[in-house]
């Protein structure tokens, strides 16, 4: 985190500056140090903060712009080796839709980070259409990110939200997306689902049994997909049978991981005995600065 991120973290109550997790405590240094220990040539910055951290409009306006406005100045310092996807207020709808456009068209953000819900209302409920129009217009990439699921019952067996209920959320906010119509209202966003898709890949077969089966697999391929879930040859192989091979993107989900975590997962991922050299060049590079053209004119 920047200093300014840092500090409006700990003004915000995000961090306890008292015991801070890991995550809060990395620095540009830090983070150089594990791109280029891993061979992570370009990362993509964003701020998964939980939507109720924007409840109140003031902080909604104050807290947002800080974010993108330090994200867009780290762009312009290293244009070589980050991007980032621009956050916004999703508690208040009409706001987001300004903030998406000042981000996209002032700020050059290479895509939009929507958390999966607000208000315990996913992506597809009219409340966010205004949004998810002006996204459509330009085309957007959305990043996805899952917060813990409405009403926070907490996770049964006793285990942290981020390992079962993560996945859980943006499965159902992607099946959202679907049986809302959303995905056809808005043919031209880009829709990348985090942590491989959660449990939507392997719940693909069942899920068509009850919806529209056409939807789904039309869904299915349309959706992009991150790598911070599948290090697996068995997790690989049932994402890669559902997904479009061009729509796979590499995620390390740093510095939610530990360093140690992610040297782990770009282990698994160069080793994978399920992926071919060509499917392997594409995740790790081509398909990325196929989505995100900004991103491919800052490294040529």
């Amino acid at each position: 985190l920047t200093q300014g991120v840092y500090d409006w973290a700990v003004r915000a109550g995000v961090v306890d500056p008292g015991a801070p997790p890991e995550w809060a405590t990395y620095d540009l240094e830090r983070a150089f140090d594990v791109m280029d220990g891993n061979g992570i040539a370009a990362g993509v910055v964003s701020y998964p903060v939980p939507t109720m951290v924007f409840r109140d409009e003031e902080m909604a306006r104050s807290g947002i712009r800080l974010l993108n406005e330090e994200a867009a100045g780290l762009v312009r310092r290293y244009p070589r080796r980050f991007g980032f996807f621009a956050s916004v207020a999703l508690e208040h709808p009409q706001l987001a839709v300004e903030q998406a456009t000042y981000a996209l068209d002032e700020l050059g953000a290479d895509g939009i980070l929507l958390m999966t819900n607000a208000r315990g209302n996913y992506l597809g409920h009219p409340a966010f259409d205004p949004l998810l129009a002006a996204l459509d217009r330009r085309a957007a990439v959305v990043f996805t990110h899952p917060q813990g699921l409405p009403g926070n019952p907490g996770s049964p067996g006793g285990v942290d939200n981020w390992v079962l209920d993560f996945l859980y959320e943006t499965t159902v906010m992607a099946v959202n997306l679907i049986t809302t119509g959303t995905l056809d209202r808005y043919p031209r966003l880009k829709i990348i689902l985090s942590h491989g898709g959660g449990f939507l890949p392997y719940a693909a077969d069942r899920i068509r049994t009850g919806l529209d089966p056409a939807a789904v697999s039309r869904a299915l391929r349309r959706f992009y997909y991150d790598t911070a879930l599948p290090t697996s040859p068995s997790a690989y192989r049932t994402l890669s049978a559902v997904a479009d091979p061009t729509h796979l993107l590499f995620g390390s989900d740093w510095p939610a991981r530990t360093d140690a975590e992610v040297r782990a997962v770009v282990s698994a991922f160069d080793h994978d005995p399920a992926m071919d050299n060509r499917s392997r060049r594409r995740i790790e590079r081509s398909n990325a600065l196929d989505l995100l053209p900004t991103l491919r004119r800052r490294l040529n």
